[in-house]
């Protein structure tokens, strides 16, 4: 199931895939060479720690080879001052240029994506993305006219209430408060059962983000869909979102817009030393 394999000549049992195997299914017999216990091979959770953590790349499992890694090399690492900086002057960006972001680019940056942690290792989020901004401006006329034809029937339940406001803006207005004029949307969605969903789908999100913003692309978490898929549920159909799923989504775009500096808000959270 794993194929789980160690190259002998390159092998220098130094046990580390041993020590380091979440799951402790990893043995080497005296004198021999790293490898996973029969009957415990199902416990495998598949984080591939073992290929990761060799020195000399001696270990292949699910196909995946070493060769095709990339190195983790001190030297080809951001420093911590680029990834502050980034961290720093991330800002939810509300102005889009009409344009496609290019498509190459977007399945690279969704290709990485799968890279970010899910609880248990569960791998089971799924990607749903509006890649064509004409496709995005159909659903986004599709949803906020169908809205409109529940406010005007009076068909809106209390707890929505807000969405009277989104569709005044829209209507009357010419303002899109939901959507921002954004091209593209993220939708990043979990079965009921994953065991940290919505966890798994915050972590995707702003994994994304970051990609996103250090390719030169703006993004902003976009609450008002969740509240707008809660008052239509219909339209979830229309992304391919099942019905028992969890989901959140992220607008994003090539930005109309450029901020020049940092904020300073170090200060935006407590900080409390624990002392036992």
């Amino acid at each position: 199931m794993t194929r789980f394999t160690v190259d002998a000549a390159r092998c220098t049992q130094c046990d580390l895939c041993v020590r380091d195997c979440p799951v402790r299914i990893i043995e080497r017999p005296p004198g021999g060479f790293p490898r996973i216990i029969a009957e415990e091979e199902g416990d495998c959770m598949a984080c591939q720690h073992c290929l990761a953590i060799c020195p000399e790349g001696a270990i292949s499992i699910f196909g995946r080879r070493p060769e095709n890694s990339l190195s983790l090399d001190p030297a080809h690492l951001p420093r911590v001052e680029a990834l502050e900086r980034l961290v720093r002057g991330r800002r939810s960006v509300r102005h889009y240029r009409d344009e496609n972001v290019d498509p190459e680019l977007l399945a690279r940056l969704l290709s990485v994506l799968a890279n970010a942690p899910t609880g248990v290792n569960r791998q089971e989020l799924t990607f749903r993305v509006i890649d064509d901004r004409e496709v995005m401006q159909r659903f986004r006329v599709k949803a906020m006219g169908e809205l409109a034809a529940e406010v005007a029937a009076g068909r809106i339940p209390e707890q929505f209430s807000m969405v009277n406001r989104l569709v005044a803006a829209y209507v009357d207005e010419g303002r899109d408060l939901v959507f921002r004029g954004a091209p593209h949307v993220l939708v990043v969605t979990a079965p009921p059962d994953a065991p940290c969903g919505r966890e798994d789908i915050a972590l995707a999100l702003a994994y994304f983000e970051l990609l996103a913003q250090s390719a030169g692309l703006g993004t902003v978490w976009c609450g008002l869909m969740s509240l707008v898929l809660s008052a239509r549920p219909q339209l979830k159909a229309d992304l391919g979102i099942p019905g028992d799923h969890l989901h959140y989504q992220m607008l994003f775009g090539v930005p109309a817009i450029r901020y020049a500096r940092t904020v300073q808000r170090d200060d935006g959270a407590e900080i409390r030393r624990v002392l036992l």
